[in-house]
């Protein structure tokens, strides 16, 4: 018995093309569906998803780069649109010193980020004024740099409930 072809021209076309939209559109719900379940549908940022500390790296080569091109801006680290700034007070040696504040000033919203002024300590505002590190607004209690035995500097990203 022959198989059964299709017979017009348009069905020689569509077809196959209809297949491949179908077994893609397939995996692609496979695919969410496996992601769904590995996630657990978790509103709370774990560490499978991300991370909740930073690893900077050296304290004694961060230090000096952070004292002469200033802060570094990370952007949005633990998963809700909230920036901060790496901090090292100028003069302080690289075991001390180390601040760390949101991205944006005290007296505004999040949605206010500032921006570094380059090979400076200050920062300009989505207004336009410029601001030192002191008066962005401090992260939750809980979030801050970690001074690591072995050298290297880590950013704690959780606040305490």
């Amino acid at each position: 018995m022959r198989r059964p072809q299709l017979r017009s021209t348009f069905a020689r076309a569509v077809v196959p093309v209809a297949a491949g939209i179908g077994f893609f559109a397939i995996l692609g719900l496979l695919l969410w569906g496996v992601a769904a379940v590995i996630a657990h549908n978790g509103d709370q940022t774990s560490q499978r998803l991300t991370p909740t500390v930073q690893e900077m790296g050296s304290r004694a080569r961060l230090a000096p780069t952070i004292d002469k091109q200033g802060p570094i801006v990370l952007q949005d680290l633990i998963g809700n649109d909230t920036h901060v700034v790496l901090e090292h007070e100028a003069g302080q040696d690289p075991d001390n010193g180390w601040v760390l504040y949101l991205a944006h000033p005290a007296d505004r919203t999040a949605a206010c980020n500032v921006q570094v002024v380059k090979n400076t300590h200050t920062f300009t505002d989505c207004e336009g004024r410029t601001l030192r590190p002191d008066q962005l607004a401090t992260v939750p209690k809980g979030m801050g740099p970690i001074i690591n035995a072995d050298g290297t500097l880590t950013l704690d990203l959780t606040p305490n409930p």
